[in-house]
């Protein structure tokens, strides 16, 4: 099934001005024609080109791919993962989550439990929030003052453009789903009783702050969206095509790095097996 455009549409470019209300949570315009049940097809084939590419990358052991997920709760970080990744080898994929830091990781700078989780040579990893978190959390329960969290962001940058000049192909993705949707995802863990387990009452504390962490997100975004470690807003109201969309965006990324099977220093012809 064709893709209807370029998801370089969701890029967010380091010049102008960044509006999240400007960016429809629903936009389904690359995939417009039918529901989940019309574009499973094209899921599976992606999936498919996604497992091979990292079967690639973890062979040729070069690259790395580091792949950052940001949303506000119930914005579908860990359907994500489970949905793109699932038919990649788990030997080359780590799954990363940064929660509130413990008293040891607040007795160091803040990128500190941070750095040794990046991927090494081959691998993908996945950032299921991020340090981003020590800037938006920070930031909007104000938590340090305002001289702490601005800092981090120039820190943040820089701390991005060592891992992509040391050789991690960096992607960035907020994903975006809108208060109303929120309330319905929340609403559907009260009335499951096997998700009350997801439900957090804090998490309405959030929810009231909303405006606050959508000014927050625009400026993060803006601010440290570079060439180097781009961001992308990806429209999640709905899941089968935020995934969609995801994946595209890995499987396009992954066949720009122009990776190939390492060569062998024999020949399959010469090997006879008893």
């Amino acid at each position: 099934m064709p893709v209807k455009g370029s998801t370089e549409k969701y890029h967010v470019s380091p010049k102008g001005k960044l509006k999240l209300s400007d960016h429809k949570a629903d936009d389904k315009s690359l995939f417009p024609d039918g529901e989940k049940e019309d574009h499973e097809p094209y899921l599976v084939e992606l999936r498919e080109e996604l497992r091979l590419l990292q079967n690639k990358l973890y062979a040729e052991s070069k690259n790395r791919l580091l792949v950052v997920i940001q949303a506000m709760d119930t914005g579908g970080k860990d359907g994500t993962v489970k949905s793109v990744f699932s038919k990649v080898d788990p030997q080359g994929i780590h799954v990363e989550s940064f929660k509130k830091p413990s008293e040891d990781e607040l007795a160091h700078d803040f990128l500190w439990r941070v750095h040794n989780k990046v991927p090494g040579n081959g691998e993908i990893v996945v950032f299921n929030r991020s340090h981003y978190e020590d800037i938006i959390a920070v930031r909007v329960k104000k938590i340090f003052p305002k001289k702490v969290w601005k800092s981090r962001y120039r820190h943040i940058v820089e701390f991005e453009r060592m891992l992509a000049e040391e050789g991690t192909t960096i992607v960035k993705l907020f994903l975006h789903i809108s208060k109303d949707e929120q309330k319905d995802r929340l609403q559907a863990r009260l009335d499951n009783p096997a998700k009350h387990w997801k439900f957090n009452p804090d998490d309405l504390k959030d929810r009231a702050r909303w405006d606050d962490f959508m000014e927050v997100y625009e400026d993060l975004i803006q601010k440290t969206s570079t060439e180097h470690a781009p961001w992308y807003i990806i429209p999640a109201d709905r899941k089968w095509y935020r995934n969609m969309v995801i994946s595209r965006i890995l499987v396009d990324t992954l066949k720009g790095l122009d990776m190939s099977f390492p060569s062998s220093d024999w020949h399959a012809e010469d090997i006879k097996i008893d």
